[in-house]
């Protein structure tokens, strides 16, 4: 039996409120492409309304309520917030996978970490406040000089549909801990999950205003809250386009933001490897999460010695993974998220085909499935480095291969990208793993694995992956202002200019 969907409203100023325009967006089970709810669709109305309920939360009772308040008095709302969620873990898992697609198994991992992540950003808020008035060391010993690290205000948070809640925890959980309050703006291919945060949010009595969670288009909605003069930072994960835009928007208030785009991820494996272990990395590092990750290591690089015996590996492997609606038991490729999604995938691979590449696996509708948006685990050879498989972001489970002969001719292809989030290396040579992991130009980097992702672990890319970092101590700094107070303590006058009575 199907699961049914909450019909929700807006959550501002921890009131569910209709969006102003009372427009609606359908939800799309991607599964069946059969229409199994809807949501909220807020406009710049909306925006103003909850962007005004988080700047009363950061003001009322002078601060002290929330921004001002102890790191403790927020922890405990957090540390709330994550039992709820354990609580409702399978529901929230069930909703998440009618929502978005993924296997059944992948939602429920991701509510672990959902939970995970309040509870580390607890422990950090707790911690926040004893590292308060940090001393500065001086060469002067007439001054002194320590830091505090404020709440930099309101915050707008924009996120994907790939990990709809577990995106809108890595924001949400350090904002809050930080003593932010929020705007959530998550994407409207996959909201669901986002929405029931709120209402965990009012059950366990997070102050008023203090999270926001406004659904809707990003034009209406997102493009808003991105310009929004009352807002004081934006922080984005999504494609590399629409964070352009976001920060051209935000630039015009010079508005700090934190961008964490797409990639088009390397993964080198080297001829000493175990061909097994290798290939099942490779597959989990391309399609887990059905393909959708931005940090997805698409671009196989394999030394020419075993690539015929590896791919030939891969295929078998490929040809193993169970296909099919994400409830089903065993489940570990669903559909893609949308109908656009399904058609922008496969006219990747067309074009590939096109412009002479070889589809060695996959590359179409699994036989047995003759609904949902599903694409077969692609493998993809005979590249070239002008292709556009080989260059853009696919965003779908399709595997990209070249050979290399040489650990230089690897790094280069390597580095062939605009991109550089994620890149990975699988050797039994430790020191050529060190050596690799240094010379590699990304953000992550992975050694004999793939996508492995800890909250203690700063995770964020370079060039037009974005900037900053989220998770561990760095995703706490994202929201926080760094302020220096020095003061004069000699009893002596400064003395730079004569005195009057001197005179």
């Amino acid at each position: 039996m199907e699961t049914p969907i909450p019909t929700r409203q807006l959550f501002i100023d921890g009131e569910w409120k209709p969006p102003i325009l009372s427009n609606r967006i359908p939800i799309i089970n991607p599964s069946t492409q059969q229409v199994v709810g809807d949501i909220p669709a807020a406009t710049k109305e909306d925006v103003d309304a909850a962007v005004a309920a988080a700047r009363r939360a950061l003001n009322r009772n002078k601060g002290n309520d929330w921004p001002s308040a102890s790191g403790a008095h927020r922890a405990r709302y957090l540390r709330a917030i994550a039992a709820k969620v354990v609580e409702r873990k399978d529901h929230l898992a069930k909703l998440e996978s009618l929502d978005c697609g993924k296997p059944l198994d992948e939602a429920a991992w991701d509510m672990d970490d959902v939970a995970g992540c309040f509870e580390f950003y607890a422990d950090l808020a707790e911690k926040l406040d004893a590292k308060q008035k940090a001393p500065v060391s001086l060469p002067m010993e007439t001054f002194k000089s320590y830091v505090l690290k404020e709440p930099i205000g309101v915050v707008g948070l924009i996120t994907p549909w790939n990990y709809p809640l577990l995106m809108a925890t890595w924001k949400v959980a350090p904002a809050l801990a930080a003593g932010c309050a929020a705007i959530l703006k998550p994407s409207e291919l996959a909201s669901v999950t986002c929405l029931e945060l709120a209402d965990i949010c009012k059950e366990v009595g997070l102050p008023p205003g203090v999270l926001n969670i406004l659904t809707g288009f990003g034009p209406d909605a997102g493009a808003p809250l991105a310009s929004h003069p009352d807002v004081d930072k934006i922080a984005f994960t999504g494609s590399s386009a629409t964070g352009s835009k976001v920060m051209t928007a935000a630039a015009q208030l010079v508005k700090p933001v934190s961008l964490e785009l797409g990639g088009k991820s390397p993964i080198i494996v080297f001829e000493d490897v175990d061909l097994d272990k290798a290939a099942e990395w490779t597959l989990f590092g391309c399609f887990w999460t059905n393909g959708q990750i931005c940090s997805a290591t698409s671009r196989l690089i394999v030394h020419e010695s075993i690539a015929a015996k590896f791919l030939d590996t891969l295929v078998k492997w490929a040809k193993n993974i169970k296909i099919s609606d994400p409830f089903e038991e065993g489940c570990r490729l669903g559909p893609v998220v949308s109908e656009g999604q399904y058609e922008k995938i496969l006219k990747f691979i067309s074009n590939a085909k096109s412009e002479g590449a070889t589809i060695l696996t996959g590359g179409s509708r699994p036989e047995h499935l003759k609904n949902g948006f599903f694409i077969e685990p692609t493998i993809i050879t005979d590249v070239t480095t002008s292709m556009q498989i080989w260059k853009e972001e696919v965003f779908g489970p399709v595997l990209c291969v070249k050979t290399f002969s040489t650990e230089e001719e690897a790094l280069d292809l390597a580095h062939d990208t605009i991109y550089g989030l994620g890149a990975a290396v699988i050797s039994n040579d430790l020191e050529r793993c060190d050596r690799v992991s240094k010379a590699f130009k990304a953000g992550i980097v992975w050694i004999n694995c793939s996508q492995p992702c800890f909250t203690q672990a700063p995770w964020g890319g370079t060039k037009r992956s974005g900037f900053g970092r989220e998770l561990g101590e760095w995703g706490l700094d994202n929201y926080l202002s760094v302020k220096q107070v020095t003061q004069y303590i000699s009893n002596d006058p400064w003395g730079w200019y004569q005195s009057p009575s001197k005179l």
